[in-house]
């Protein structure tokens, strides 16, 4: 029997110490009956039929597991939480270094657009790696040494309560709503950056658009306002309902119109800027910046098209 000795503590290194002897006396007593009941059937067994027989029990690892399943990193009852926290507070951070990326790109002559997607990827990625980290590290301690507790929300919530059955379109991602607001705050950012520049900082700038194309856009602010009001609004119901849709239709048809008035407004290219000398001549840059306004009016018509079947579909 020197195999199941040998099986039986393969196992037992595998499990908790305070659940090894308890196991393994149980297991020892399986393997033996089932050891007993097929020498009744064919008689006195080898040392083959009884490595057979282990075999079929499976990898002491396995039976281990099965005795003493492997608590999770974030226990199941703090998992949903965990997700959102995680989602809420990188969607955060994201927005956080749009701002500092953009306020640094704008107020510098020398960081080209690449370098600003560089610095935003960067910064980004390090915010990602020191939040997922804090929140998971706390997260765990939490499942380890406070067993979750239900909400009162969880404790005295009713079926009928809940939201009735729809396409899946309907559940707005966070993902989406974050890429959003980062659209409208890099927008405001553009736009306003010249309020928090100094005048060395605002003589070094860069700026693409003309004075007027500047005025229009700096009309199309409350646009901006809006549709940040309206992401909020998405993030604290997460859920498409007739009026969310006609608030996304309504600000994204107004975008649409706005940036088809900023392609008429010609001229929209600076011509003082240096930045291009050299390098494209102002009708080139300028045919540049009209294709480029038309092809970014696709986006929100595009979702205008979207809201407008949607909500055909929830009538």
């Amino acid at each position: 029997m020197e195999l199941v000795k040998r099986y039986i503590a393969a196992v037992q290194r595998e499990l908790p110490d305070a659940k090894r002897d308890e196991i393994g006396r149980e297991l020892t007593a399986n393997i033996m009956d089932q050891l007993d009941a097929l020498a009744e059937q064919q008689g006195e067994l080898s040392e083959a039929d009884i490595a057979n027989l282990l075999q079929q029990m499976g990898h002491p690892r396995t039976v281990a597991q099965q005795f003493a399943p492997p608590q999770p990193l974030i226990s199941a009852g703090y998992m949903s939480l965990y997700k959102n926290t995680l989602f809420m507070v990188l969607g955060v951070l994201f927005l956080l270094q749009v701002v500092d990326s953009t306020s640094a790109w704008l107020g510098s002559s020398q960081m080209s657009f690449l370098l600003f997607i560089k610095s935003l990827a960067s910064g980004f990625i390090q915010d990602v790696v020191f939040g997922f980290t804090s929140i998971t590290l706390a997260f765990w301690l939490m499942s380890r040494y406070q067993p979750r507790q239900h909400s009162q929300c969880e404790q005295s919530w009713q079926p009928a309560q809940l939201p009735k059955v729809g396409p899946h379109w309907q559940h707005i991602a966070l993902q989406d709503i974050f890429s959003d607001l980062a659209t409208y705050l890099f927008l405001l950012i553009v736009i306003w950056y010249p309020l928090w520049l100094s005048a060395e900082q605002l003589a070094n700038s860069r700026f693409l658009f003309t004075d007027n194309a500047h005025q229009l856009l700096k009309w199309a602010s409350p646009l901006a306002l809006l549709g940040i009001a309206n992401s909020l609004w998405q993030l604290r119901k997460r859920f498409w309902s007739r009026n969310l849709l006609m608030a996304n239709i309504l600000i994204n048809a107004s975008f649409v119109l706005v940036i088809l008035l900023l392609t008429a407004s010609s001229p929209l290219i600076n011509p003082e800027l240096k930045i291009w000398q050299g390098v494209f001549d102002l009708h080139q840059l300028e045919r540049a910046a009209v294709y480029s306004l038309v092809i970014t009016a696709l986006v929100p018509l595009w979702e205008v098209v979207r809201d407008i079947w949607r909500l055909r579909r929830l009538s």
